[in-house]
């Protein structure tokens, strides 16, 4: 879904987002409960404890108009969490988040699509909920066919559609809106090599047009092309940020040292 946000006054007239010591708080449960009654009579009883889990601690980080910055980090470390909350999925629990301009977050490619109609039906069901008329979608419906690949298969319901099919469509659909602010989040894995390499192309167009990125990705090879800037989040902490290739370096060295402690025991 896009988003047009004006949240609070930048700082910064050139940055389109501000993030400012922003923290996350999830809350868990530990003791594992078998069956539906007898979490209901924890519950009733007041005996299902939560422990709280910090997934972010303390992120800033700025974006200019046309800039673009890559999140990295190992699994679990609160990358994709960072961009639900710029994204205003998630509200965070300390710190503040300004944006300004059209944020389109490509954060699960194909949500809110009907698997049980057609992909043609699709596009013109995704572009009305992205605000798009019936005559605007009419014009941007074949160049979205030819960016998905799925020329032979618009007119075959979504439920037969592969995953990464799917993922395709929602790309094509996604990308032709052109934002001002792109969240990309590891959708630079869509596809066989060449549509890939075909979606990193069309990034690198926008965002020499003037759109911002950030992106989440475990290629630093993507991130070192597309992106200027590196953020690297390690265990909910900002282990480094700044230029691209000197935070990349840094991470790919950290790593290089956990494989040889785990090798030498």
């Amino acid at each position: 879904m896009f988003k047009s946000h004006k949240k609070h006054v930048m700082k910064n007239s050139e940055n389109v987002i501000e993030v400012e010591n922003v923290s996350m708080d999830f809350y868990r449960r530990d003791e594992k409960v078998d069956n539906l009654k007898e979490f209901f009579v924890r519950l009733i009883k007041g005996k299902l404890e939560k422990k709280k889990e910090r997934i972010l601690e303390n992120i800033s980080f700025e974006l200019k108009k046309g800039e673009s910055i890559g999140l990295i980090g190992h699994n679990g470390a609160g990358k994709s969490t960072l961009l639900k909350i710029i994204s205003d999925i998630l509200q965070p629990t300390e710190g503040s988040v300004r944006t300004h301009g059209v944020i389109a977050p490509l954060l699960n490619l194909g949500a809110g699509f009907d698997y049980e109609a057609s992909g043609k039906e699709n596009v013109y069901l995704n572009g009305a909920i992205l605000g798009y008329s019936k005559r605007e979608l009419e014009r941007k419906y074949q160049e979205i066919v030819e960016f998905s690949e799925l020329q032979d298969y618009m007119n075959v319901p979504l439920k037969n559609y592969s995953s990464g099919m799917v993922a395709r469509l929602g790309f094509a659909i996604a990308i032709d809106v052109e934002p001002q602010i792109l969240l990309v989040d590891e959708i630079l894995s869509v596809g066989d090599e060449n549509f890939r390499r075909k979606c990193a192309a069309k990034i690198d167009e926008l965002r020499k047009k003037g759109v911002s990125f950030v992106i989440v990705s475990h290629n630093m090879d993507q991130i070192r092309n597309l992106c200027q800037k590196a953020l690297w989040i390690e265990n909910s902490h900002v282990m480094g940020y700044g230029e691209v290739n000197d935070i990349c370096k840094q991470y790919e060295a950290y790593c290089a040292s956990i494989v040889d402690k785990d090798k030498n025991g």
